[in-house]
């Protein structure tokens, strides 16, 4: 009996010790088993994300492409590229007057007795006022804190504290239109500017700008006001300055501020005048929100002097469209010497006249 049970514990001990690596390698079988299972589900899962990924990124260069292609075409509409003339231009300016300058003859107009906020056309009638003040053109003046825009916090590259002659502050404020430049000139006007807005609107009256209104020297407040008509003629007197003619019609300028050794470059707010592609005696755009896009110039269409004035447009490739628009139909139409007012052909008109027409 004795040598039964000795024998029946070492059977146990001996299949216990050949179970045990069985089991063992049961278990880590199925260990195994259920990581390759949990690796294959995240590689899965991971695919998918990336597939996910990549149809997203697809998608948004499809997106983008699309929406460059209609931004393109918009453009295109918008700056006139497809236009030829043929037709009555379509402007998107709210106030428009194409003048001849040698006759006076009206070759477009739309609402142009209509009064509205000019933006920094406004610039031009502050040239003249300094020019007209006769102050020498060399002297040194100064950027100060009074000269920075509190008005629409616009941003300016003339930091407080430049120093540049007065022949540069105004090459500056009718380029490229630097609001601190035409405050600074304003600000060492004798009499300050008080003085020189007051100089401002002396200046539009003596002119015959019955329906023109100047709050400050550079445009930013809405209660510069003036009609089509009216910038007519601040045009036609700003270009008999030879220096407002120069600086309105530089592609760019550069100065050297506050002892840099390199100089600052300003370019000109008007593409047109960049591009090189017109022949522009002078030029001046503006925008504030209540303004929208404005331009006036003076340039040669279709062999005539001619100066043009646009109003709130509604962006800035608008008002060049509507320039391009009006130089196309001019020279398309320069024998037959077309006359339209809003849609109806007119009869010549001198601009000079009372009034052109009744709105």
């Amino acid at each position: 009996m004795k040598i039964f049970l000795k024998n029946y514990m070492l059977f146990l001990v001996a299949a216990s010790l050949v179970l045990i690596p069985v089991e063992f390698l049961a278990a880590k079988t199925s260990t195994q088993k259920s990581s390759y299972t949990t690796h294959t589900k995240q590689s899965v899962k991971k695919a998918k994300r990336k597939k996910t990924r990549y149809q997203r990124a697809r998608a948004r260069k499809a997106r983008l492409k699309l929406r460059r292609v209609a931004l393109a075409k918009q453009r295109a509409i918008d700056l006139g590229e497809h236009y030829d003339g043929s037709s009555m231009p379509q402007l998107a300016s709210s106030k428009v007057l194409v003048v001849n300058q040698n006759t006076g003859e009206v070759k477009y107009a739309k609402n142009t007795n209509t009064p509205s906020p000019i933006a920094s056309i406004t610039k031009l009638m502050t040239a003249m006022v300094v020019l007209d003040s006769q102050q020498s053109l060399d002297e040194i003046i100064y950027i100060s804190e009074d000269d920075v825009d509190t008005i629409k916090g616009t941003r300016s590259r003339l930091p407080v504290g430049t120093s540049l002659s007065r022949a540069d502050m105004l090459q500056l404020a009718l380029m490229s239109s630097e609001n601190r430049a035409a405050y600074a000139l304003a600000s060492n006007y004798p009499g300050g500017r008080d003085a020189f807005v007051k100089a401002m609107n002396t200046k539009a009256l003596s002119l015959g700008l019955m329906n023109t209104r100047f709050a400050e020297p550079t445009g930013l407040m809405y209660q510069n006001v003036s009609t089509a008509e009216d910038l007519y003629r601040l045009v036609s007197a700003a270009h008999q300055y030879p220096t407002i003619r120069y600086a309105t019609t530089a592609a760019s300028y550069a100065v050297y501020i506050n002892g840099r050794e390199k100089p600052v470059e300003f370019r000109n707010t008007n593409s047109l005048v960049r591009g090189g592609e017109w022949d522009i005696g002078l030029s001046k755009t503006g925008f504030i929100n209540e303004a929208g896009r404005c331009l006036v110039m003076q340039a040669t269409l279709a062999g005539e002097p001619m100066i043009v004035v646009f109003l709130d447009a509604a962006g800035t490739n608008k008002r060049t469209g509507d320039a391009n628009r009006v130089r196309k139909w001019l020279e398309y139409n320069y024998q037959a010497d077309m006359l339209m007012v809003d849609g109806a052909v007119l009869q010549p008109t001198l601009v000079m006249s009372d009034s052109i027409y009744e709105n």
